[in-house]
């Protein structure tokens, strides 16, 4: 194994190890739950809850939140772009333009199949 990646595997070792370590650590040392019965119950205002939290939701919610993250990435990608745009030039409008029409392309695609209706 070459030297230059044994720092990236040690990274990667803590990075994988720290979310285990640190639950078995907080379990020892949290305070036992004493809580029963109406202790456990959710507290909205005084009121009784109407109904069980597990409430289902419909699959086009969950499209709509996966497109928002899309459309998250894409500004994350228009902002360098933005900035360095005077050093790119016409390449990198191209390119910009080439990008932004695949996404294009895609909504499109999308909304001609119904994903994006709520009805």
């Amino acid at each position: 194994m070459p030297a230059q990646y044994i720092p990236i595997l040690i990274y990667a070792i803590l990075a994988a190890s720290f979310p285990a370590v640190t639950l078995l650590v907080f379990k020892y040392i949290r305070p036992d739950m004493q809580s029963t019965g109406a202790r456990l119950e959710p507290y909205e205002c005084g009121v009784p809850p109407e109904g069980s939290a597990r409430g289902r939701y419909s699959v086009r919610f969950y499209i709509v939140a996966i497109l928002f993250v899309i459309f998250d990435v894409e500004t994350i990608f228009l902002f360098p772009w933005a900035i360095k745009y005077y050093q790119l030039g016409a390449f990198g409008l191209l390119t910009m333009l080439v990008f932004l029409g695949i996404l294009l392309v895609g909504y499109v695609w999308l909304y001609r199949k119904g994903a994006l209706d709520w009805v």
